[in-house]
């Protein structure tokens, strides 16, 4: 178990490195909009002379390998640069939106879970019945319907219509968490919520559907095992090992920010940092995005592989086990 970590760990910097230096080299090539950007939100005229004084300032006239080089020096001393729009440190503003992300990710998960276990269990045990039949429409419609959709339609319903819940997600002039209205979390953590409870309903019921069917589950019903027993000691145990593969993927989408969910609900986190970055062009905050993204899957796959063989003792993680 040990050999294979450090192994997955060693295979993270080659893929780091190329990620970082590809995404930095469409940085390069974009170079001479990101100044012309920086000026515009600065509201000067813009003129050649400020463009080339600018990149000198910046450091945009040096060659690629010269500038990738040294902000691959600045990012493994924990610097990555500044900010071209707010001129505040980068590594310090980034991390200051994880922890709302990180919020909105642990929410919709646990709310996700809590929802799509017990349904797809139920609309297993009860095949071809009325509430199979029910569940299964259910999940097919909320997983067709785009976010921005689930978004607009929740805040209308529940925002505008009725009036319970804020449509914005945060208070103006705080920031981080201390920005975050404990009110404002529930449209957003809905929204995310409903699309993947529906996907994750419709596969606990097939992975349940296709564990009843097995020999072993017949035999233990022949014996006399009580079918709850069988449920809930045998094919629960396949279901987890499914379930930690759509929480290793969902995971890393969350924790990357759902751009168009936080966008929509203002909601201070790493995925309207993104929008943002974007939108003004502000490269050394975007190169810091995907820096982040490449991690978090990287190491969230890691997770999910050790947690199948914790599960499951018959898989083995890249062919260590014996």
């Amino acid at each position: 178990m040990g050999h294979y970590v450090a192994r997955r760990l060693l295979h993270l910097v080659p893929i780091l490195f190329g990620i970082t230096l590809l995404s930095f080299g469409m940085m390069y090539l974009a170079g001479g909009d990101a100044v012309t950007a920086v000026l515009e939100n600065q509201g000067v005229a813009v003129t050649q002379e400020l463009i080339d004084a600018k990149r000198h300032e910046l450091g945009l006239d040096q060659p690629f390998l010269v500038q990738y080089l040294n902000w691959l020096a600045g990012l493994l001393r924990g610097d990555m640069g500044t900010s071209y729009v707010s001129g505040k440190d980068v590594f310090a503003t980034f991390v200051s939106k994880l922890p709302a992300t990180m919020l909105l990710t642990l929410s919709s998960v646990v709310v996700t879970v809590v929802i799509a276990v017990p349904l797809g269990i139920l609309a297993a045990t009860r095949q071809n019945r009325f509430v199979d039949y029910l569940i299964r429409v259910l999940s097919f419609v909320g997983n067709s319907l785009p976010n921005f959709f689930v978004a607009l339609l929740l805040i209308l319903v529940f925002a505008i219509t009725l009036g319970w819940l804020p449509v914005i997600s945060a208070n103006i002039g705080k920031t981080g968490l201390a920005a975050i209205s404990w009110t404002g979390l529930i449209l957003p953590t809905a929204t995310l919520a409903i699309a993947m409870a529906s996907k994750y309903t419709r596969q606990i019921r097939a992975t349940v559907l296709d564990e009843l069917n097995k020999p072993y589950v017949a035999g233990a019903r022949a014996r006399g095992v009580p079918e709850r027993v069988i449920l809930f000691k045998n094919v629960l145990k396949s279901v987890m090992i499914m379930l930690v593969t759509l929480l290793a993927l969902s995971i890393g989408d969350l924790l990357g920010g759902t751009a168009i969910v936080e966008t929509i609900f203002q909601w201070d986190g790493v995925g309207k940092l993104a929008v943002d970055s974007m939108t003004m062009r502000d490269y050394p905050m975007i190169q810091a995005y995907v820096v982040w993204m490449a991690i978090i899957y990287v190491v969230v796959n890691l997770v999910a592989d050790l947690l199948y063989f914790r599960l499951d003792p018959r898989v083995r993680l890249g062919g260590d086990g014996q």
